[in-house]
């Protein structure tokens, strides 16, 4: 019978994680150029991500509050006016691990922000009946499973641990 999994794997990883705020980025990093200049407003890429995770903190990170011109209408606009209720875990060697964000649930900021994004009210009108009567706050969010599993596993190469591999002309075979 193969070895467990280390149970106290979630624990560790958290405790050990950086937590900061997606306002305070350009602020921590500012020995590194980047192809794609780090500044606020604009999306943070692969490499930025991997470079906090990797080489600057050497750990876990959470990002959260982003720009809110960065993320989907939908997602929550935080009191602050500037950011949204929205979180990237990035873990070292892997990349983002799990992203989620709190929906927003006030008709009046959500038909706001519809219009910030220039989307047609009639398209989306569907979208805000689900809010016009009232609802709950809630949220969600995505768990990169291929990248648990390398996580909890321990192997090094994400293509040892999907679940249904295939090779350049193999699709249906």
């Amino acid at each position: 019978m193969p070895d467990e999994p280390d149970a106290g794997i979630w624990s560790s990883l958290l405790s050990s994680c950086k937590t900061f705020n997606a306002l305070d980025i350009g602020a921590k990093v500012t020995d590194k150029t980047f192809e794609t200049k780090l500044r606020w407003g604009v999306p943070l890429t692969a490499e930025h991500l991997s470079y906090l995770a990797d080489d600057h903190y050497k750990r876990p990170v959470i990002i959260y509050d982003y720009p809110k011109a960065v993320k989907p209408f939908y997602v929550r606009l935080n009191d602050d006016g500037k950011t949204v209720a929205a979180f990237d875990m990035v873990v070292p060697k892997m990349g983002t691990v799990i992203t989620g964000s709190q929906s927003e649930e006030r008709l009046d900021m959500l038909s706001a922000r519809m219009k910030e994004f220039d989307l047609s009210r009639d398209q989306y009108e569907w979208y805000q009946d689900l809010r016009k009567h009232g609802t709950v706050k809630h949220s969600g969010f995505r768990l990169g499973f291929d990248l648990m599993v390398l996580l909890m596993t321990g192997l090094t190469d994400v293509r040892d641990v999907v679940p249904f591999p295939r090779t350049h002309g193999k699709a249906n075979n």
